[in-house]
């Protein structure tokens, strides 16, 4: 494993000058996580406090990922998953927040360092993804994790939309202590979610057009008839109700699924 030094911070006016920079870092001390998703100058000074890390995988080759260490010596760890837009500044930022709350953090990175700004561009990514190489990079990371001189040993893992899909699968490829997902698709058959092991946390959103009840609630019966710790909620919401970048944000219901998952993260693995 090798690490690299955070990016410089950019904006549409150019790079962040260093007096701007640490006034940025001042306004982040005490910023909400909503408030810091939605400004792209104090998205991009939270992501600039990150670490990228490369991890060679056997079959798969180097892969990079965004760490970001919590004060304490010894704290679990959450692995989270980017949205179809790919590793930004944003999921950074979220990993960035979560190390402010003892964790130690890992955002990983399964476009290959692509991001994307628009619908189309992103669909793309999430189909050029070979299922194979995504679970055999997540268990590399998730493994990495458990034995990371920092961890305490457990493992969560947590992601949006394309990458809560990913939060189950990783879940299912190889043991961890708990899995979130926000918005998800999500597998229904009860043999296979079998191999979970650690209790499940799920967001959905009412007004979601493709992620909804015909998709999930499958899922939730399956964990109920497996005697699987789950708590499902559903949100008076549309899809990406927690990004607060894009038109169907929810501030409510964002916030109240954010202290739902914390407080999920603090009872499952610590």
């Amino acid at each position: 494993m090798t690490a690299v030094p955070p990016a410089e911070i950019l904006t549409a006016d150019g790079p962040v000058s260093e007096t701007d920079r640490r006034s940025l870092l001042k306004a982040l001390a005490t910023a909400p996580l909503a408030a810091v998703l939605a400004s792209p100058a104090l998205a991009g000074v939270a992501a600039s406090t990150t670490t990228m890390v490369t991890l060679d995988v056997p079959g798969v080759g180097p892969v990079q990922a965004a760490l970001a260490l919590p004060e304490a010596q010894k704290a679990p760890a959450v692995v989270l998953i980017h949205e179809w837009w790919g590793l930004n500044d944003q999921i950074k930022s979220v990993a960035a927040d979560l190390a402010r709350s003892g964790y130690v953090a890992l955002a990983v990175d399964l476009f290959g360092g692509k991001v994307a700004t628009d619908a189309e561009a992103a669909k793309a990514q999430i189909q050029a993804v070979k299922p194979e190489v995504a679970t055999a990079t997540m268990v590399a990371w998730i493994s990495w994790l458990r034995q990371h001189p920092r961890g305490t040993g457990k493992v969560a893992t947590l992601g949006w939309c394309f990458g809560g899909g990913w939060s189950v699968n990783a879940s299912l490829a190889t043991p961890v202590d708990a899995t979130v997902l926000y918005y998800g698709r999500v597998p229904s058959d009860p043999v296979a979610l079998k191999a979970l092991k650690g209790p499940v946390l799920g967001h959905f959103g009412e007004k979601d057009q493709s992620i909804n009840h015909a998709m999930v609630d499958p899922f939730t019966a399956a964990l109920k008839q497996n005697g699987h710790p789950a708590d499902i909620y559903w949100y008076d919401a549309d899809h990406a109700f927690a990004n607060p970048t894009v038109a169907r944000y929810d501030e409510a219901d964002a916030r109240l699924a954010w202290e739902r998952t914390l407080a999920f993260l603090k009872k499952t693995v610590g």
